[in-house]
């Protein structure tokens, strides 16, 4: 059959065999697979936001969370690889949990992936405070004061996050055509951007690359504690390179090219990250007038490049947040559809509806906007939305990622994959339980160290006990809100008599 079939029909047989429907548009070559796993990503996003967390706490030194961290993850990223291989299905993490340890387990991974998803979309949408007014003080609508911490800045960047999550939700119903070219011109924008902000800090460096040894302005105490929270900067920043995963069924022939977009997006980010990363700490004017600190990035770049070369870095930055977001709810929406045609979503029926001209589930795109936008409202005036959001939704990814790396520990000491399974496709091979061990133990011991109730994380202009701990509050009353749903959702099918997947998992189609 795979001889005389053509690669988008052996693509649609290879899906119809795990019992779903070729619904979706299968448009995504190699490069735009691996935009939608770097745009996840998205360093000159992430860094811009999460710089000066970082070295605060940590001094010129806290450089060395970065190659700490991306080894860890790069430990996740592979075992990763091979179960795209294996399951080239939409909604990845849902997807490779629910088969390795099955419904319940890989209901809970989904769960927490989707509250995760659209926080960290909120979050990154926010960043747009960040560059916008910096480019133009018109950007700044309420208030006088950009800056993210004040009240004002935090309302203009609620107003402002609102309208790129609307504009976001508008393309990804028009098509994944559509958000795919965007995303690609984005992402090489970002690129390009990236390689000028490295060639700049370089160009003009004030100090030699020794600086990544100097822990002067690090947090006072011992420098253990100092590196642990400064590293929390690069844990934030290294997530979403499974987004080639879930996209697995608009991407041409999957499981060749998933696994490598997966290992590429975030091999190509943690390299350019180090560099900007290094090439600021070289360039930046001072290290002790606590500038850095506080303007991070931007403080380095508008020192260093006066308008209006430098306002053309900080738009190219404003780019990556737009693509960053677009990313981030794109693969949230398909993970919803990919967990609602399985009938395992309220309304799953609508949710898994998928319109036939456009090819995109539609609803779940609106109702990841929709959700979004609600929480950054919610959060109106509060000026410590920002690392509040960051610190809780980071947390929520590292389980969703537990929820596979363990169980798929687990099934590898059984005997997973079975020979000849993996024959020509990626596989870890005899290294396979020595990665996954790693990658386990790298994630129980991040989980500990973003959830761990600190002040100046959690409560840094004061506040209650209950703030202090929101990280694992939010983490059990998310799991006990989940599990109402999904003991609701059981029922429902169960009254049905829809209890197969093989029954649920076909998506309508609106008719065209």
């Amino acid at each position: 059959m795979a001889t005389t079939l053509t690669p988008p029909d052996a693509d649609s047989a290879d899906l119809a065999g795990f019992g779903y429907q070729p619904v979706l548009h299968r448009k995504l070559g190699r490069y735009a697979s691996f935009a939608a796993g770097f745009s996840f990503v998205s360093i000159l996003t992430t860094i811009f936001q999460f710089f000066g967390l970082g070295y605060s706490f940590g001094g010129a030194a806290f450089f060395w969370t970065w190659p700490l961290v991306f080894a860890g993850q790069f430990l996740v990223a592979l075992n990763f690889a091979e179960l795209a291989a294996h399951y080239p299905i939409s909604g990845s993490i849902y997807q490779w949990s629910r088969r390795l340890a099955g419904d319940l387990v890989g209901w809970f991974a989904g769960w927490a992936m989707i509250i995760a998803q659209i926080v960290t979309a909120a979050a990154a949408a926010i960043a747009l405070q960040v560059v916008l007014p910096a480019v133009w003080s018109g950007f700044q609508v309420l208030g006088g004061d950009p800056a993210l911490t004040s009240t004002s800045g935090a309302a203009n960047a609620v107003l402002l996050g609102s309208a790129l999550m609307v504009l976001t939700t508008l393309i990804n119903v028009l098509g994944v055509n559509v958000m795919a070219r965007i995303n690609a011109i984005g992402v090489t924008i970002e690129i390009v951007g990236v390689a000028a902000v490295i060639g700049l800090f370089f160009a003009d460096a004030e100090r030699g690359p020794q600086v990544v040894f100097d822990t002067q302005g690090a947090a006072p105490g011992g420098y253990l504690a100092a590196f642990l929270v400064s590293g929390l900067m690069a844990a934030y920043v290294m997530l979403g390179f499974s987004s080639a995963g879930e996209l697995a069924e608009e991407t041409k022939n999957p499981r060749k090219v998933a696994p490598r977009t997966i290992l590429s997006a975030l091999a190509v980010s943690g390299l350019g990250g180090g560099l900007m990363l290094l090439g600021a700490l070289m360039a930046a004017p001072s290290l002790t007038d606590g500038n850095l600190a506080t303007g991070g990035l931007a403080y380095v770049i508008t020192a260093k490049l006066a308008s209006p070369a430098g306002t053309v870095l900080l738009c190219a930055v404003a780019v990556a947040v737009f693509v960053c977001t677009l990313a981030i709810q794109t693969a949230g929406s398909r993970l919803m559809f990919s967990m609602a045609r399985d009938g395992k979503l309220p309304f799953a029926r609508a949710l898994s509806t998928v319109h036939p001209r456009f090819g995109t589930p539609m609803l779940p795109a609106v109702v990841f906007g929709a959700a979004g936008i609600a929480l950054l409202v919610i959060n109106l005036g509060n000026a410590a939305i920002f690392a509040t959001l960051a610190s809780v939704c980071i947390v929520m990814f590292y389980l969703a990622y537990l929820l596979v790396t363990a169980p798929m520990l687990r099934q590898r000491l059984r005997g997973w994959p079975e020979a000849g399974v993996e024959q020509g496709l990626f596989s870890l091979g005899r290294f396979g339980i020595a990665v996954n061990v790693g990658a386990v133990l790298w994630g129980i011991a991040m989980a500990i160290n973003l959830a761990w109730p600190r002040p100046e994380i959690y409560t840094p202009q004061g506040g209650g006990w209950w703030l202090l701990w929101s990280a694992p509050l939010f983490v059990i009353l998310s799991g006990a809100v989940g599990f109402v749903i999904y003991l609701r959702v059981s029922r429902q099918r169960a009254a049905v008599g829809d209890g197969s997947t093989e029954q649920a998992s076909q998506p309508a189609v609106q008719p065209a």
